[in-house]
């Protein structure tokens, strides 16, 4: 309708319709989904690539402004390179300088500067004599990676923490360096306020549909694909039933937990079964639970990120004897993730290394899949 009456008036900035300033713009090049840190990160990136300054029109849209309820900023802040695969690796530590000289990359002129508030504490795994080999094939990827990591004999864990209980404990791997944890709403922030300074727009809203064009195509097996392009996105404003159609070229799903709804959205996995387009994106929201607990006496300075082999983590929070705990769910076939009682914490005695610690309160959180804490 607005396009209408602007090519009706041609050269006049009037509308006879009252034009809302939170209403996305009718174009963009790039609409990206979801406005936590991997959508924000998203478009700071595509601005940094663009060979024109303002050359692509990019749109972040996120439904939740005050990211009461973003995996974002529920989730502890962890960043490691202690993993089994080295792509995991590479991204970790590639990631760690980032964060090391991040006022070269999200610094903004005139602005204060990026604190992240970084603890450089290493992450500590423990392992059973079961699990102990397996740590050290890790260990062997790691380093062979480039990351700094140390095994450790559990009186050398002893020696370094004496206040961790070693028993059960067959082995032990510690980060030297490029690990620890940060503020997850300060980094979200800056990637935002960066790329708004870039020419990125923020749009406050719901993505509740699609537009798209259609066209049959056949992979090498003979197989036909409904190859669909999406042509508009449906923004819908909140607490309105005012909607904003957007004309773009390339949509990106940055939804995290909700991946999966959006991806139905667009027709993902409803195709015939056993072919490509009946494969749905395999993320649902699962529930996780953060224990905030007091303890005066408890380690200092020195405390890492540790995780012990039952699931159980835990790690210091500030410096006033408090430390956020938790435990991961259990992994479960995607279809059937979810139970009317919530997720299993059945772990062999979880309560084992937290045994001492008195409940301050809890927080609930929502993930889009295993790994939360880096």
């Amino acid at each position: 309708m607005r396009k209408k009456a602007t090519d009706a008036l041609p050269g006049s900035s009037w509308s006879p319709l009252e034009q809302n300033p939170n209403l996305p713009p009718e174009r963009a090049d790039i609409v990206i989904v979801g406005g936590g840190v991997v959508g924000w990160s998203i478009a700071y990136w595509l601005k940094k690539k663009e060979m024109v300054r303002g050359g692509v029109r990019v749109v972040v849209v996120e439904r939740d402004p005050t990211y009461s309820r973003a995996s974002t900023v529920l989730s502890a802040g962890g960043i490691r390179q202690q993993f089994s695969l080295p792509e995991n690796i590479h991204l970790s530590l590639a990631s760690a300088d980032f964060m090391r000289n991040i006022n070269e990359h999200l610094g903004v002129l005139n602005e204060d500067p990026v604190d992240l508030q970084f603890n450089h504490s290493g992450y500590l795994f423990l392992a059973s004599e079961n699990v102990a080999h397996i740590m050290e094939e890790n260990y062997s990827t790691q380093r062979y990676a480039g990351a700094k990591v140390s095994l450790l004999s559990p009186t050398q864990l002893k020696e370094k923490f004496p206040w961790i209980s070693t028993d059960g404990v067959a082995l032990a791997s510690y980060g030297l360096e490029n690990e620890g944890w940060f503020d997850p709403w300060s980094l979200l922030n800056a990637f935002r306020r960066k790329a708004m300074s870039m020419g990125v727009i923020q749009c406050i809203g719901e993505v509740t549909g699609f537009k798209y064009t259609t066209n049959i195509m056949t992979t090498v097996d003979g197989e036909q694909v409904d190859f669909k392009r999406i042509k508009q996105v449906r923004v819908q404003m909140p607490n309105s039933l005012e909607y904003q159609p957007v004309e773009c070229a390339i949509v990106v799903n940055a939804a995290g937990a909700h991946s999966g709804k959006l991806a139905e959205m667009m027709g993902i996995g409803f195709g015939p079964k056993d072919t490509i387009a009946g494969i749905p994106l395999p993320v649902e929201p699962r529930k996780r639970y953060i224990y905030v607990v007091h303890c005066p006496d408890g380690p200092g300075l020195d405390t890492p990120f540790l995780i012990d082999y039952s699931g159980i983590y835990v790690r210091r929070e500030g410096l006033g004897g408090n430390y956020i705990a938790g435990t991961s769910p259990e992994e479960r076939p995607w279809l059937t993730a979810f139970t009317s009682s919530g997720p299993s914490c059945s772990r062999a005695d979880p309560g084992r290394k937290l045994q001492n610690l008195g409940l301050e309160c809890l927080w609930l959180q929502t993930h889009h899949g295993p790994g939360a804490h880096a």
